[in-house]
């Protein structure tokens, strides 16, 4: 999956975080209702504009972010 057919960064909307297809729902909102043990189903039902597809999107987004993230070893 390209995440990138599916996240949008607008910087005149929600502040230029990463949204889902344009829509007003960021991904940082999806992944924290995923976190809070909401279902797909509990999600979809209420943002009904969001897909299964969207979410899978989302979770790609934040891989990808994860394995760009630098890390600066401890030193002894």
């Amino acid at each position: 999956m390209n995440y990138r057919d599916y996240i949008t960064i607008e910087p005149n909307k929600r502040s230029g975080k990463p949204c889902v297809r344009g829509l007003r729902i960021t991904v940082y909102e999806v992944l924290e209702y995923l976190a809070s043990d909401m279902t797909e189903a509990e999600i979809l039902e209420d943002f009904p504009d969001l897909t299964q597809k969207d979410f899978k999107a989302c979770i790609a987004y934040a891989a990808d972010r994860a394995r760009r993230f630098m890390t600066v070893p401890i030193s002894a």
